[in-house]
């Protein structure tokens, strides 16, 4: 008894020392394609799975359920799964408004339940009173908008270990694909079904505890397309946080709306707009991509909690649109509250102004100590013209530049009415023509 025991330790410490020389990040993404991604730089993150009926976190409760549980989980949740109200075209109508310029959706995630049409398993979509490839519609209302597609992936699969008999963990080396071949063949059989099956994939998301997983995943999908874009699995994804220093790009740090990644009926706290426009500002800034989540509802529909705080994003982003196209960021990355980027191949700076408080026709002087006007400066606010205060006629609002020994001086008012109270809480983008960074200051 004491040998097995001994034999046993020592399977689990071989199986163990296997996955961790496998656990080097693979990266076979192409340079120009990695470049492309990061251009976009704003996303729609979406999680969703049959288990929002009980709006709880995603998957996860299966992990050290009851088998009554369990089974009540699998065998009961999927026959009154039926979102019936769900509408992919609002949802990518609403991501072009606010600027995104693609789309993450969870495909599968750890519960194994497939938000796609597979002929891998009957723990899918189709066997639900809905019916209906969800992941097909997605993929065709975004793609009609012009958005990117991808796809989020999870190589750990509870139902598969349920099936087994394995008992449900993310740590045990047999729940895991590098201790568990069949687990191995039948996500890589999913991967080959998402990568054949919806068109061109542009970019894949893998979200596996163990690294062997989203490598042996990544290389089907690049056998499979070598223009994909694979993120988490081959490059950073700083989750739920922004680094304090820019990263080598490419990144992604992805942020739920709320606290939780599926929709939470209550006891949820969202972001405001405005967190979410300075975390965009933030991680544009340090050239990263910024992923944002939504989750729908068990009918499909965004909580209107969620959709109210797109529209306010919406709303900044069409009107400061333009600091977003074409252009990277600074050396540096900002200077007390003003941010930066700059066009691409010009001598043109965006200053992201992010006041506490900016009263409706209130002037402001700032000064940059890095940059330097050159001698054709010129100066504007991104959304308005600088020419008319409403009601104020013998105000002159026209923003001015100079350079001073402290550095470049500016000086700029709000006279664009956005609210009807004129209050707006959001940050101010100055544009800023033939201007030097100066790394001396």
């Amino acid at each position: 008894m004491k040998k097995m025991q001994q034999m046993t330790v020592l399977l689990l410490l071989l199986i163990g020392s296997q996955v961790m020389s496998q656990d080097k990040i693979l990266n076979l993404n192409k340079p120009e394609r990695e470049a492309w991604f990061s251009e976009l730089g704003f996303g729609m993150f979406i999680h969703w799975s049959m288990d929002v009926q009980l709006g709880l976190v995603i998957s996860h409760s299966m992990v050290g359920a009851s088998d009554d549980y369990l089974d009540r989980y699998v065998n009961e949740l999927p026959k009154t799964f039926d979102p019936d109200e769900f509408n992919a075209n609002e949802w990518a109508r609403a991501a072009k408004l606010a600027g995104m310029k693609y789309v993450v959706f969870t495909t599968k995630h750890h519960n194994g339940f497939c938000m796609f049409d597979t002929k891998t398993t009957d723990f899918d979509i189709m066997n639900t009173p809905y019916g209906k490839d969800i992941t097909k519609q997605i993929v065709d209302a975004f793609r009609a908008e012009g958005l990117a597609i991808g796809f989020y992936y999870s190589p750990d699969d509870f139902y598969f270990l349920y099936e087994q008999g394995v008992p449900i963990s993310r740590d045990r080396p047999e729940a895991l694909a590098s201790g568990n071949e069949p687990l191995n063949k039948y996500v890589k059989e999913q991967m080959r079904e998402l990568m054949t099956n919806y068109g061109k994939i542009d970019i894949i998301f893998l979200d596996g505890r163990e690294q062997y997983a989203k490598t042996e995943l990544a290389k089907v999908c690049w056998q499979m397309d070598p223009d994909v874009v694979v993120t988490r699995g081959a490059m950073e994804t700083p989750e739920q946080f922004t680094p304090d220093e820019p990263l080598p790009a490419p990144w992604e740090a992805n942020y739920t709306f709320g606290d939780q990644w599926q929709f939470r009926p209550s006891n949820e706290n969202y972001k405001t707009a405005n967190d979410c426009i300075k975390k965009l500002i933030d991680i544009r800034a340090k050239g990263g991509n910024f992923l944002l989540n939504f989750g729908p509802d068990e009918k499909g529909r965004f909580p209107w909690e969620q959709e109210a705080g797109l529209n306010k994003v919406s709303l900044w982003m069409f009107i400061n649109r333009e600091a977003f196209v074409d252009t990277e960021p600074l050396d540096i990355v900002r200077e007390d509250n003003i941010w930066f980027l700059k066009k691409k191949g010009e001598h043109t700076v965006y200053a992201f102004l992010v006041e506490e408080s900016w009263p409706f026709g209130e002037r402001k002087v700032r000064t940059i100590k890095s940059l330097e006007a050159g001698k054709n400066a010129k100066i504007s606010i991104l959304g308005q013209n600088s020419q008319v205060l409403e009601y104020n006629p013998d105000v002159d609002p026209a923003p001015t530049i100079k350079n001073t020994g402290a550095g470049l001086e500016i000086s700029v008012m709000r006279s664009h009415r956005i609210y009807n109270d004129r209050k707006w809480p959001n940050p101010i983008v100055v544009k800023l023509e033939d201007v030097e960074f100066n790394s001396d200051k």
